[in-house]
Order: C-alpha cells, then sequence, then structure tokens
C-alpha cells in the first residue's frame, strides 16, 4: 500500500491495437505504458500506477523468450511491493500470454491481461475502459488468488479457460466450459466463481524457445503435414482434430510414429467441451488415437496446450512428465503432485 492509501500497481505494455495509431492503410502499436495511462485520468483514483513500455510489437510476434522474462519482472514488481500488475497487449494472443502467466507466476497478487478492439483513432475505443478495469481487479483485493485473468469488456476471465471468439467484437472472449468468473459493476470488482487447482510451472527464463507445431484436421484431410512435422525439426505436435478429437485415418501411421519419439497431444478444433476418451472407437477416433500414444489435451484448446507444452519442454520434462502434466491440469479442477521438481498443482 502506497502513502495516501491507495495500492501500487504496474502496467506493463507489450503493443497491440489498444497502443496502435496511425492513419490510411492501417495502424501499428506506437503508444508507450506511460501515454496509456495518461490517457486515463481516473486511474489516479484507483491506484499509484508504474507504467513501462516492456515490448511494443503486434501480438503475434510475443515469443516464449518474452514471456518468460515479463514473467520474471512480474514477480519482480511484486516483490517491489505492488498489490497486482496489468499487462496490455494485442487481443489475438492473449490466451496464450494469460496462460504463461498463470502457470509462471507463483503468489496471489493478480496478473491481469487486457488490450482493446478499436484501437484509438477509431470512435468508441474501448482501451481506456479495459484499462481502467483491469487496474480496478489488479488492485482489488477479491481477485487474489486466481491466478492470472483477463479482463475485457468488463467481464473477468480466468486465464486457464479463456479464447478469443471473434475476429472484431468488443467482446471477443469466451471462456469455455465455465464462463466469466467475474464482473465489474460500477468499478467495483465482483467474484462469482473461484477456480479450483492453482498451478505453477517453475522456470526460468528461455533463450532457445522449443518448436511446438499445430495442425489443424478437416474432413477428407490428406495429412501430408503430418510427414513434415519431424523433418521440420518440432520438438512437438498439438492435433486440432475435429469434434471430440477424431482425424482421417490416413494420418494414424505417422501420428503414431510421432507419438513414439516426441509429445504428440490431442485437442480438438472446436474450442469447447472436451476431448472424449471412450465413446468412439475407430481408426482415427479418439480411443485409437491415445491407445497409439496421443496424449488428451482435456477442456484446453490448441493454443492453450501447444504453450503448456512449450513451457514443459523449456524446463527439459521428458515425455513421461508431459504426459503426467496434461493429465493432472487439462481438466479443471485437477490436482497433482509436484512432477520432476518442476510442475506442482496444488487445490
Amino acid at each position: 500500500m502506497s502513502a495516501g492509501g491507495l495500492p501500487s500497481v504496474s502496467v506493463l505494455a507489450l503493443g497491440g491495437t489498444i497502443a496502435s495509431t496511425g492513419s490510411g492503410a492501417g495502424v501499428t502499436p506506437t503508444l508507450t505504458a506511460a501515454q496509456l495511462v495518461e490517457s486515463v485520468p481516473s486511474l489516479l483514483d484507483v491506484a499509484r500506477i508504474r507504467a513501462d513500455t516492456f515490448r511494443q510489437v503486434p501480438s503475434p510476434e510475443l515469443t516464449l523468450v518474452d514471456l518468460t522474462a515479463l514473467a520474471r519482472e512480474i514477480e519482480r514488481r511484486l516483490q517491489d511491493g505492488d498489490a497486482g500488475v496489468v499487462v496490455t497487449q494485442g487481443t489475438n494472443t492473449i490466451e496464450e500470454t494469460s496462460l504463461a502467466l498463470d502457470l509462471l507466476v507463483g503468489g496471489d497478487a493478480p496478473v491481469v491481461v487486457t488490450g482493446a478492439m478499436r484501437n484509438p483513432t477509431l470512435a468508441g475505443a474501448d482501451g481506456p475502459a479495459n484499462l481502467l478495469a483491469a487496474v480496478s481487479t489488479a488492485a482489488s483485493v477479491q481477485a487474489r488468488g486466481l491466478g492470472a485473468l483477463v479482463v475485457f469488456a468488463d467481464e473477468i476471465h480466468a486465464a486457464r479457460y479463456v479464447r478469443k471468439a471473434h475476429t472484431q467484437s468488443i467482446m471477443p472472449f469466451r471462456s469455455s466450459p465455465v464462463g466469466p468468473i467475474g464482473w465489474l459493476s460500477e468499478g467495483s470488482v465482483r467474484i462469482g466463481a473461484r477456480p479450483v487447482g492453482r498451478r505453477h510451472l517453475a522456470l526460468e527464463e528461455v533463450s532457445d524457445p522449443p518448436a511446438v507445431a499445430l495442425l489443424t484436421f478437416g474432413a477428407g484431410d490428406e495429412a501430408w503435414l503430418v510427414n513434415a512435422v519431424a523433418a521440420a525439426r518440432y520438438r512437438a505436435l498439438v492435433v486440432e482434430g475435429t469434434g471430440g478429437g477424431h482425424v482421417a485415418a490416413c494420418a494414424t501411421p505417422e501420428l503414431e510414429r510421432l507419438a513414439a519419439e516426441m509429445p504428440v497431444v490431442l485437442a480438438s478444433r472446436t474450442t469447447a467441451g472436451e476431448v472424449l476418451r471412450r465413446t468412439y472407437s475407430f481408426v482415427g477416433s479418439e480411443i485409437y488415437l491415445m491407445e497409439h500414444g496421443l496424449i488428451s489435451a482435456g477442456a484446453m484448446s490448441g493454443a492453450h496446450a501447444r504453450m503448456l507444452l512449450r513451457l514443459l519442454l523449456a524446463g527439459d520434462s521428458s515425455l513421461d512428465d508431459v504426459r503426467a502434466a496434461f493429465a493432472a491440469i487439462s481438466t479443471p479442477g485437477a490436482v497433482a503432485e509436484l512432477l520432476g521438481g518442476r510442475l506442482t498443482v496444488s487445490a
């Protein structure tokens, strides 16, 4: 708590639509963290702000190197006395960033990620309102102990469930299977549900992030790209199957071969619901694939599964560690013990 009674909150800017300006052909990230904060004077009524530009890029450019360094910087800010930290970035990869921070940053202090769908040059730009809501959440006692959060359009989402579900809507985020866990009302934070099973992955900053492929299957898929995964020097693969986790039969021999050499995780391209485990048994079904070495992503989206897999491999997890980790945290509410000294999951 700072002198004057207001909590201290850091705002770390990474770029994205919320910071983008320009004219004519389009906009690019140019605004600094200080400029973002200055555009919302009412923030001074909520917290004492420390604003810094950590990166200034479109969100697809954010790497695992950036995210692990960001996690360490957040931990330093919290150790220095911040009540919470807000990260601003482009919305396209918020689900990956928030999950990484959920796993990498320990403790109870709120870590809140937000951004904007309408850049500051447009009428009705939503960045200022989202930033105010995010800082209000980061400063609140109610948000402690929830892990990383995404705050957008006055909704509060748990990082482990959130995903971007619309390309243009100013309410682009959905959380499956639980929906938002809270909201803001007249500037006050309301928490309606508290997720169980906190997860923490002990990982230092990464200099050489492992490559993990993400392949989506469709009707009549030829599966040629599966054959290219190992040759392209990927260390693991996430497969987004159709429906409950199904692929074309022609892909199964190569997927089985890969699963004997590297982690191959099975998610669903639907991005909602869980991968099935014991319903279908045809060649290419979920039962067949898991019997032949694929690892279920459970309720995780393909993007979340890929991020978790990259973090585990960056921490030198073995194939058995990867299997155990996905078994522990891919299903909401799961509880696990220490895995290889790296991953902890607790109630």
